[in-house]
């Protein structure tokens, strides 16, 4: 039975995250419904792991459940982005600066040689959108990891974090964004590599700022 429940969940968890990448790459696109059917369909599984999976959506702030209406996926007001982006640039800017003065040169190498393989990727090569893949390969969550503050990583790889990766992809996908955020993301690594916190503070901040200004530009260029 216990073995059982853990293969469940285990199940779940990973119907969760091919739901989320779906969502960032926009195969399920925002403000569209989401159902446990659909969803044990598309996978392949049964409906309870779906069930599981569309809850950790609702809790992780990816999806919302109206009366009468179901669970539909998140699309978040420019009101909404712009409190989210106000947090991310504070916090994120805190963990590069903690970063510059506490990440081994090992770490520092290993984010650069990161940013290396994500910059040989066709699709960034050639300018055409910059997808992270989640978890230990993501820019920003290696920073953040770099920081070597446990709350300050909890924080960021939490409730904000899936819902900021889909709007991170969205803005790259505009055309010249994905050079500018990998040069953005160049700067970065510069400034930690020279030991430069108020320098690596100030890059991360400038670079959500950007993330910030072309999601608001993107958006208003769909309404």
């Amino acid at each position: 039975m216990r073995s059982s429940q853990v293969s469940r969940q285990t199940l779940a968890d990973q119907v969760y995250d091919r739901i989320v990448e779906a969502i960032v790459m926009g195969d399920i696109t925002a403000g569209s419904a989401i159902s446990e059917n659909e969803i044990a369909v598309r996978f392949g599984v049964s409906r309870g792991p779906a069930r599981e999976a569309i809850f950790k959506l609702e809790a992780k702030g990816l999806v919302t459940r109206l009366a009468h209406y179901g669970a539909r996926v998140v699309d978040l007001t420019l009101d909404d982005l712009q409190a989210l982006f106000e947090i991310r640039e504070g916090l994120e800017g805190m963990a590069c600066r903690l970063a510059a003065e506490r990440m081994t040169d090992a770490e520092i190498g290993e984010l650069e040689r990161k940013l290396m393989l994500h910059a040989s990727r066709p699709d960034v090569a050639a300018g055409q959108s910059y997808y992270q893949p989640g978890g230990d390969q993501d820019f920003h969550l290696s920073i953040a990891a770099g920081s070597h503050n446990m709350r300050l990583l909890r924080t960021l790889s939490g409730d904000l974090y899936d819902v900021m990766r889909v709007y991170r992809f969205r803005s790259s996908v505009r055309p010249g964004r994905t050079r500018e955020a990998m040069d953005e993301h160049l700067a970065i690594v510069a400034a930690l590599k020279a030991r430069d916190p108020a320098g690596a503070e100030a890059a991360m901040r400038g670079h959500i700022r950007s993330s910030w200004a072309n999601i608001q530009n993107t958006i208003k260029g769909l309404s």
